[in-house]
Formats: structure tokens, sequence, C-alpha cells
């Protein structure tokens, strides 16, 4: 271990951190009134540089996802990062900052002996981050995790983004946890369909006939993508992205040059046009909707993005929806509503999801299959639920809301209420969505509002849009505009009205 002098303390900013060369490390330096701290310069979930962090409230927000660290130890507060910042011995002397250049060990919780047994079913989003705050907090009982993926536990939105626009392979898309992770505790991996949940029992029945007792579970599977009961959807070539496995399947079936339609003009259905068109492929979108996403972003909004797909290329034929698919054995055509026929050999469905919560028994499910839980995320006794298929109370008022960042909190608040905790989601979901190498980043959930104030303009370049209820902020949706969004996204955690935003904005 060697130690290195790598700035003078005066250099240092408050609200910013400083990347330094500590030998052969890259770390940052974080100043909290007169005290040092030093952590690994890049996020541990995408690798975001995070000396474009900013640093409020305490904590260090990362300028890309908005994962959150503890100043005092570099902890994670707040996912897409399910682990904490590596921490380097840093002091002040004669004005010098040093570092020394090897990690500090990370300190490890005690793990008491436990007699029960936890299940969570699902690796997604949710699943992993409950895995990892169970582990992390030391929980020494047996804990199984399910899933039906031989190789689960990946970011699933990079699938979207990256995989089929060819600019990352399905093997590159980068694990939630790390190894050192998974090794903690007794943790027993399995591969297995659920097909029975019995609350009453507390008994999971696996597809093979195992049966496996709990004393706490969570269900974590998310949701199903739907396949609209039209003539010709059973042709080969017709899609659904969900897994690295559709994605592998969807790349090989793709070719540049050649058609491919899109159904659906939601984010997955916009993200999967952007990274084909990216591809290579012609890209064509069927919407019922002119202005895509004007629901969740405005007409203005909506507008922009729509406009950016057609300066890439992409063609929308809208408002019209599909009649059938049509081929022999694989689709060769899409016949609309409109009169128009699409040639593709190729179609991806972006029409929506169900939650995956057909093998629950013993509780009511809501009128769209999700499962009502309290605000403590649970179910029954015994059973908590979190991400796409729960209908949770958010700020007073029963929601679903399919974000994978909000998966990930309810999965750490989960976990935490397995433990015994009493936790409440009381954060500000966060959203971001990636088109054509612009990514539009939301904040809040405003089902409804009357007006939208912008600082910038969507059509041309960078902004930030203010959707409010009268005087008050519901939510913050933004091309750029990286500090006023981290501010945002601790401020928003209390009322926030419009003037308090706007002068925080600057």
């Amino acid at each position: 271990m060697t130690q290195h002098a790598v700035a003078r303390f005066d250099q240092l900013d408050a609200k910013r951190p400083m990347r330094v060369q500590a030998g052969s490390e890259e770390v940052i330096l974080v100043r909290q009134g007169n005290e040092i701290h030093a952590f690994q310069g890049n996020c541990p979930h995408a690798g975001a540089p995070l000396e474009e962090g900013l640093i409020c409230a305490g904590v260090l927000v990362c300028p890309w996802h908005k994962a959150a660290f503890a100043i005092k130890d570099g902890s994670v507060c707040e996912p897409p990062a399910l682990a904490g910042l590596r921490r380097y011995r840093a002091w002040v002397e004669d004005g010098e900052v040093w570092v020394d250049d090897q990690p500090l060990p990370r300190s490890e919780p005690p793990r008491r002996s436990d007699a029960r047994t936890f299940v969570v079913v699902g690796a997604g989003a949710a699943g992993s981050a409950a895995i990892a705050t169970l582990l992390d907090h030391g929980f020494g009982g047996r804990l199984i995790w399910l899933d039906q993926e031989r190789y689960p536990a990946y970011d699933r939105t990079a699938l979207s983004k990256f995989v089929i626009s060819g600019e990352m392979s399905p093997d590159e898309v980068p694990s939630l946890l790390e190894p050192e992770q998974l090794r903690r505790g007794q943790l027993d991996r399995r591969i297995g369909k659920v097909r029975t949940l019995d609350t009453k029992k507390q008994r999971i029945t696996l597809a093979d006939g195992q049966h496996i007792d709990y004393d706490a579970a969570l269900l974590a599977t998310g949701a199903i993508p739907l396949r609209p009961n039209l003539p010709g959807i059973d042709l080969q070539g017709i899609m659904t992205l969900r897994s690295r496995e559709d994605a592998a399947r969807l790349l090989d079936a793709a070719e540049p040059g050649k058609p491919v339609v899109v159904v659906g003009d939601g984010f997955i259905g916009l993200e999967a046009a952007s990274a084909l068109q990216k591809y290579g492929a012609k890209v064509h979108v069927v919407a019922r909707h002119e202005v895509p996403l004007a629901n969740q972003l405005g007409d203005r909004i909506g507008h922009s993005i729509r406009m950016l797909h057609e300066r890439k290329g992409v063609t929308f034929h809208a408002p019209t929806e599909v009649e059938r698919f049509l081929g022999d054995g694989s689709v060769e055509a899409v016949q609309l509503a409109n009169g128009e026929r699409l040639a593709a050999s190729v179609v991806v469905l972006g029409t929506g999801v169900r939650p995956a919560t057909g093998c629950v028994q013993g509780v009511q499910l809501s009128e769209d299959h999700s499962l009502q839980v309290d605000a403590e995320l649970k179910v029954a006794h015994g059973l908590w639920a979190a991400g796409d298929l729960v209908t949770f109370p958010c700020a007073g008022t029963p929601v679903r809301i399919e974000h994978w960042r909000l998966a990930q909190q309810h999965g750490v608040i989960a976990a935490m209420n397995m433990l015994g905790e009493h936790r409440r989601y009381d954060d500000v979901p966060f959203f971001w969505t990636y088109h054509h190498g612009r990514t539009y980043e939301m904040l809040g959930h405003a089902q409804d509002w009357d007006r939208i104030e912008f600082v910038g303009a969507p059509e041309t370049g960078e902004f930030l849009a203010l959707q409010c209820t009268g005087a008050r902020v519901q939510a913050v949706i933004a091309n750029g505009y990286s500090d006023a969004m981290a501010m945002l996204s601790q401020r928003m955690k209390q009322p926030l009205s419009l003037d308090d935003a706007l002068k925080l904005i600057g």
C-alpha cells in the first residue's frame, strides 16, 4: 500500500466530487465540511463517472441513473446500484489531500444462526435487489432464489436500448450482482417454474412437483408480454422482447436493410424502434396514437420524440392498428386497419404486459391481474410482492408502475420488511428511456396534470419540463439538466411548488 498526495484541500467543491489518480487507482474525493472521503471513481451499476455526480442532502447522486450513496461510508442508499462504493483511506495534511492506493476492506454484517426459510421468486430488478438486501443485512437462515432463466439477474434495460442495436451482445449484458455478493450466507439458487404459491399453507409447488415451505417469501416475477388475439399472431417472426433469449432471437432474425414492424408506441416499442434503426433495419411503427407517449409526457414532448424518430428514418403509421398478420408459416406482411399492407419478416410486439401472478392462490387479484399490497408491500401473512406485478399506495393513491428502478426500490423495502422492519415506499419514482442517442429522464408519477412549465425546448435540444397540478410539481421530465435532476431526485421527496422548483433549477 502506497500513500499519494492527490490534490489541495482548497481545490475541492462541496457539491461536486473530484476525480484523482492514486497510483493505479482512479478515485473520487468528496468533501463534507472539513472531512475528506475517497471512493471508487465509477458507479458500480453501469460505470457512470461519479465526478459528474452531485453531492446533496448527505448523499452522492449518480449522474446517469440516480443511484445514491451515503457520503459517510459509500453505502448504497438508492438503486439501481446494488452495492456500495469501495472506500479508500483519505486525510488532509498541511492542506494536501492524501489517499492510500488500496481500498479498505468491506465490513461484513454479523450473520446469526437462523432456522427460518426465506424464498425469493424472480431474479429481475426486484428479486435481485431483495437478495442483495437480505445478504447485506446478514440474514443467516436458508435463502432460496428461484427463477425460470438459466442465467438470470441481469440488467434487462440494456436489451431494448443496446443489445438489439448491435452495440452489446446478449452475453455482455451486465449482471445485477457481483459474484462476491452471492457467496455470503446460505444462498440456494435454483432454476424452476412456480406452479402454485399457496398463501394459506405458505407453500410453493414447482412445475416438477417439488414443494418448498417458507417462513417468508417475496413474489417478484414481473410481467408477461401480451400477444394480441389477431389472425396470424402465431406465425414465426412475431416476437416479444423480455429476456436475453428474446433479444438474441430478434437479432438473429433482423437483417440490415430489411423491413421490421414494431407494433406499439410505448417506451419499449419506441426504444426497440430506435435500436433496430441503428442496427440498420428499415423500421415501421404501428400505433393507435398520432402522438406517442402523450399520456405520460404530454403532447409537446411526445411530438418531439416522434420527430426525432422520423429524422432518423423511422416511419410511423398512426393512428391505426393491426388487423392481421400475413404469411405462410412465417410472417411476411402486416395488414393495417387503414388499408395499408406493410412487408415484414420480423414483427416486434410492444403491446403491453400482464402481471405474472397466475400462480398465486388464496388472495384476490385486482382487475388487471396485479396483486394489491399494503404500504409495506405485504400481500398476506408471510408473503410480500414487488415490482411490475403489484398495485401499491404511492402518495396515498393506489398505482401500478412498470419502472425498473422502482421495482428495485420495492425489492429493498420488501426484503427489509421480511427481516422485521416496517418500511414504506416514500421515494420518488425515476425512469429513463433512450432514443437515437438521447436519454429522457422522468422523476415522479403524474397521473394527471393541468400545465407543463418548460425550461428549454424539447424540439431543439436539452430541456426540462415540470408537470404541475396548480402550483405543485407532480413530475419532471428532462433531456440533459443532470444536476437539476439529481437535486430534484432528493428534493421531491417532500411537496414541491413550481416557484421553488424553478429557483432550484436556476
